[in-house]
């Protein structure tokens, strides 16, 4: 499943940011409100895609330290270049549920638009919370079932759309996350135009990670 959503947004690529332009700047404008990042925290962005989530927050502030990964290497070839000129913005190719990194390492780690493709995603959440510092805070954006019309659309990508996994109700996204050791500390449903339907969640740990 994971090879089959990489070799999608590898193929899309190079028209990834003109043809979703639109939906990328509400859905990621609207979260870099609500999430409210402070400056001084470290960001991981999952699943970052051509970098967008990282331009509006270093549009804000420019020194901001934020780490994108994703699986497509194609869309981080997007990315990178448009961070030239800011050294405290990288990129690294690495799946959701093999994050790269020993221990604890951010303040906030951000998935936005992507949970619905994620094969495992209990363990997904249990990697973000294994490199997020003990008083950090996951904030997720995605698709949400509990709106009529990602139902149908849920509905409709599960029949020709082979790389879509799933997309959730609010409360079943709650459940995978105090399952997976989080404390739900806020959330929102929202919609954006006539089709989409989204909820924003931030939830924190809950307890710390199991040590394997």
């Amino acid at each position: 499943m994971e090879l089959l959503v990489q070799r999608q947004y590898d193929r899309l690529a190079h028209i990834y940011d003109q043809r979703w332009r639109g939906y990328i700047t509400n859905t990621l404008s609207f979260l870099v409100e609500w999430a409210q990042i402070a400056p001084t925290e470290t960001v991981l962005d999952v699943a970052c895609g051509t970098g967008e989530l990282e331009r509006l927050l270093s549009d804000r502030h420019a020194e901001q330290a934020i780490t994108g990964v994703d699986f497509s290497e194609r869309m981080l070839a997007i990315a990178r270049p448009k961070f030239t000129d800011q050294p405290t913005v990288t990129f690294q190719q690495a799946s959701a549920s093999a994050l790269p990194w020993q221990q604890a390492e951010f303040d906030v780690v951000v998935c936005a638009n992507a949970f619905h493709y994620f094969n495992e995603p209990d363990q997904v959440l249990a990697e973000m919370r294994r490199v997020l510092h003990p008083t950090g805070r996951v904030v997720i954006l995605d698709w949400c079932r509990d709106f009529l019309v990602c139902r149908l659309c849920d509905w409709g990508l599960s029949l020709v759309d082979p790389a879509h996994k799933n997309c959730y109700t609010e409360a079943e996204l709650h459940e995978f996350l105090t399952t997976a050791g989080y404390r739900v500390q806020r959330s929102q449903r929202v919609r954006f135009g006539l089709i989409w339907g989204l909820m924003a969640i931030e939830a924190t740990p809950s307890e710390p990670p199991s040590i394997s």
